[in-house]
């Protein structure tokens, strides 16, 4: 795993084993997880979502404590992936990176409590799996506009961004601010060594 520009987050690039009959790879391993991570993954959560081309899932987050990390890959098409340091004190707050993630190279890209997360279908039937640190909890779960100009999302072009109301309504990174909405760096720094300390 290597870790991204954003602290708290990293790509995994696994090695694909391809022949005349198909392909294998491990899409996640445990010790390495655990190396870069500096904490074992905690499972609670695995989901699947099929999206057509165009759709526009995110920025998503979950109150910190105990938020929500994830580890994301895509089984099939493509997705354009993308972390957002909305963690405010950070140094790094508002910038983002993306990551393509398909079913030809199989990266994942794992980001920890704090961090926003959204993504892109590139293709009709994406299929992003996702394993989650804790179960969907509604009263604590919040979304940023993804496309938000003062956040300025390089989207990528000749798709026209589908979005579910709920995300369509989001507010935007400046309001989220205004109103406490997002969680502060330190508090993320403090889970993360608590998790580390287990």
């Amino acid at each position: 795993m290597r870790p991204m520009d954003i602290p708290g987050a990293w790509v995994y690039e696994p090695r694909v084993f391809a022949d005349e009959r198909g392909s294998f790879h491990e899409w996640f391993r445990r010790p390495g997880f655990t190396a870069a991570a500096g904490h074992p993954l905690a499972l609670a959560q695995a989901n699947c979502s099929v999206s057509s081309a165009g759709t526009l899932r995110g920025v998503h987050f979950a109150d910190v404590p105990p938020g929500q990390a994830k580890y994301v890959t895509c089984v099939r098409g493509a997705v354009l992936d993308v972390v957002v340091d909305i963690r405010t004190g950070s140094p790094h707050f508002g910038r983002w990176e993306a990551v393509r993630l398909d079913d030809v190279t199989h990266r994942a890209v794992y980001l920890s409590e704090g961090l926003g997360h959204a993504f892109m279908a590139l293709t009709d039937d994406a299929t992003v799996v996702y394993l989650c640190s804790e179960g969907y909890a509604p009263a604590r779960e919040h979304g940023i506009d993804p496309l938000d100009p003062d956040l300025a999302i390089t989207w990528p072009a000749g798709l026209t961004p589908l979005l579910s109301p709920k995300d369509a309504k989001a507010p935007s990174l400046a309001d989220a601010v205004r109103t406490g909405l997002l969680p502060s760096y330190d508090d993320c720094v403090a889970y993360r060594t608590s998790l580390e300390e287990r």
